[in-house]
């Protein structure tokens, strides 16, 4: 969701403030600002829009000097776009300047006495009763008006602040909502994301829940939920900003999803020794469990539909489903033999983070399977798999699913050998072909060069149906929410034996269906349910395996991929169709990067 950055050190805080929201782009936003402290002063500058149009107005932050600073990107929850309630906000004598990540959810009770107390609201944002609550608590000491500000604040929160009356410090809290420190020589940094530090700095600590922290130019002071001093490791941060960067290609999606092969291959490589899958420090006892449960959001979540098929199949554990933001309202029947497997990209996601707690407070152990060291959810987990993916800049997944998807093979494979349930001879096949998926997915995305041209016969269309069964049904799932999130057409995944049950009213001339073929032990009744939209003036767009008799016979246009194990297909199948999704919004012009109204890490519900 939004993003937050801050320097303190010896450089004009401004150009790095700037620099440090550009990379936090990609989280998805409306608006930007920063506050800048210089000669006893605050000094602010916000815009409704890009970061571009705030570094017009700054001149690239030489119209606002000093060496202490902190900037904001701002996802819209509590009042429009509007440079009013752009970030930071600042308190009613200026001394104060605020910036927010998350949401305070007893802003309003807060305001009306805030209000009654005297003090003038400038925005409509739940941020603005932070930064008067400091103002009201503040007697000379901006830590303790920052504990006493936020002991009254419920929700969650990512806050910087800085006082004019310190004109080289900044205080930070972290409850619910990632917060990251960049250790510097005399210089320090803070950021919701590590991207925005690492031009700067491979030096972090990860903050927790109910952490403080105090940043000088000298160094960085972090405390616990009472004020006391405490010691935090600091963590090296193992890629560099290039990885961040585009590298010649026109978005970030595009270069992501050529780098699947090799992130899938990372995520593999480490677990296979000795022709064994082996997951360090993965004690579970698979015999005291009686039920797979699978929680997500979004992207995540369809991975997990994917991955069911084969942890069931090589298990025989039942495995259910669940949306992450509905398993937490939904009082649901886990106890000590659930394992509950949690799967997020950025380790942040709320919904999720809230659905896990859920679960270990009825006794479930949770494996969390998550891209980013050091996140919340790589906490609480009582077993971690890490992706490996690298960072993942584009909003819409690419990379994140596909290595999440992996590492739940990796997981099925473990389980059924650990249970007994998966022959030696098949351990063994299933092992070489999890092995071979790297080679496959460049093969997939080297295929299909005719993308484009088929991207420009269908980006008009009002609708696009993604039809398949089973493990195919699955990846329709990814597959349309790919085409509606980046090119704004409308897109639904139907299991295609439910066409006749209802969808298939909505099929008239010239509709696009993208029939997805690829699970040949039921190829038969898809092939079936073509023929059915066909007949209906349907065009078909086929994912098959190249070179299949049936579906040339019967299909319009063709996707293909190499022939792959069904239980693993999914990882392959997935790549072509993200790759039309991606030439699809290019036709439409869309920003395939930053699509509209959406946020990379939703730490938000």
């Amino acid at each position: 969701m939004c993003g937050i950055v801050g320097y303190t050190g010896t450089r004009m805080a401004a150009p790095i403030l700037l620099e440090g929201l550009r990379q936090l782009e990609y989280r998805g936003y409306d608006s930007a600002g920063i506050a800048v402290i210089h000669d006893g002063q605050v000094s602010l500058s916000k815009v409704t829009g890009r970061i571009s149009a705030l570094a017009e107005k700054t001149q690239d932050g030489k119209l606002l000097p000093g060496t202490t600073g902190i900037g904001h990107t701002r996802w819209a929850t509590h009042g429009a776009p509007t440079d009013a309630n752009a970030h930071p906000h600042t308190s009613n004598d200026g001394r104060f300047a605020v910036v927010h990540n998350g949401i305070i959810e007893n802003h309003a009770e807060l305001r009306e006495e805030l209000m009654a107390a005297g003090y003038r609201f400038e925005s409509e944002t739940d941020t603005e009763v932070v930064v008067h609550l400091v103002e009201q608590y503040y007697q000379g000491d901006l830590k303790q008006a920052v504990m006493r500000a936020s002991s009254r604040l419920r929700g969650s929160y990512a806050l910087g602040i800085v006082c004019s009356d310190a004109p080289d410090h900044i205080f930070v809290a972290r409850e619910a909502s990632p917060l990251i420190l960049g250790i510097g020589i005399g210089e320090n940094f803070f950021a919701s994301d590590v991207t925005a530090l690492v031009s700067n700095t491979r030096n972090v600590i990860y903050l927790d829940d109910g952490e403080y922290a105090e940043l000088s130019p000298e160094g960085v002071q972090v405390y616990d939920c009472a004020g006391h001093p405490i010691g935090k490791e600091v963590s090296r941060v193992t890629w560099d900003i290039q990885a961040a960067e585009k590298g010649g290609y026109d978005h970030f999606m595009l270069k992501e999803m050529t780098e699947q092969p090799r992130a899938v291959k990372s995520t593999i490589t480490p677990r296979i020794r000795n022709g064994e899958v082996s997951l360090d420090d993965m004690d579970i006892d698979l015999a005291e469990i009686n039920k797979i449960v699978i929680t997500a959001c979004g992207s995540a979540y369809y991975a997990g539909c994917s991955g069911k098929y084969a942890i069931e199949k090589l298990t025989r554990i039942s495995v259910q489903t669940e949306l992450a933001s509905e398993l937490r309202y939904n009082d649901p029947l886990i106890d000590g033999h659930t394992l509950l497997i949690v799967l997020s990209q950025s380790g942040e996601t709320a919904d999720t983070i809230a659905a896990m707690r859920e679960c270990q407070s009825r006794g479930a152990k949770a494996l969390a399977i998550v891209n980013v060291v050091g996140s919340t959810i790589a906490k609480l987990a009582d077993y971690c798999l890490y992706t490996w993916a690298g960072p993942e800049i584009a909003v819409a997944t690419t990379k994140g699913y596909t290595t999440q998807l992996t590492a739940l093979y990796l997981f099925a494979l473990y389980a059924g050998k650990k249970l007994g349930t998966l022959q030696d001879g098949e351990y063994r096949k299933l092992i070489s072909s999890l092995k071979s998926l790297p080679k496959l997915m460049q093969q997939a995305l080297d295929m299909n060069p005719h993308i484009p041209t088929l991207a420009k016969k269908y980006h008009n269309a009002d609708s696009l149906f993604f039809i398949g069964r089973n493990t195919d049904y699955a990846v329709a799932l990814e597959a349309a929410l790919k085409m509606k999130e980046i090119s704004y057409i409308h897109a639904e995944a139907y299991a295609a034996g439910e066409l006749k049950h209802g969808t298939i009213a909505l099929v008239h001339e010239g509709q696009g269906v993208v029939a997805l073929c690829c699970n040949e032990s039921i190829l038969e009744k898809t092939l079936s349910n073509i023929i059915e939209v066909k007949a209906r003036g349907a065009e078909v767009l086929a994912v098959a395996y190249k070179g299949n008799p049936k579906i040339l016979s019967c299909a319009d246009d063709y996707l293909y991929i190499p022939k792959v194990p069904t239980l693993f297909s999914a990882a392959v199948e997935i790549l072509p169709l993200q790759m039309l999704a991606y030439y699809v919004a290019r036709e439409n012009g869309c920003d395939i990067d930053k699509p509209k109204n959406l946020a990379k890490s939703v730490t938000v519900e």
